[in-house]
């Protein structure tokens, strides 16, 4: 009996979600810097607490 169908759905399984994760992270990442660079605009104030 072999071994292999379970090793490549391992294997398959672990690169997916790294996949998923790393994808997730970048939309993530440019939606932060989105809300960064909107917030440093010359010309914008903070108002007063």
């Amino acid at each position: 009996m072999t071994h292999l169908p379970y090793i490549v759905a391992a294997y398959g399984l672990t690169l997916g979600v790294a996949a998923i994760l790393s994808v997730n992270a970048t939309i993530r990442l440019r939606q932060a810097r989105k809300r960064l660079a909107a917030i440093e605009q010359p010309g914008r104030t903070r108002r007063p607490s």
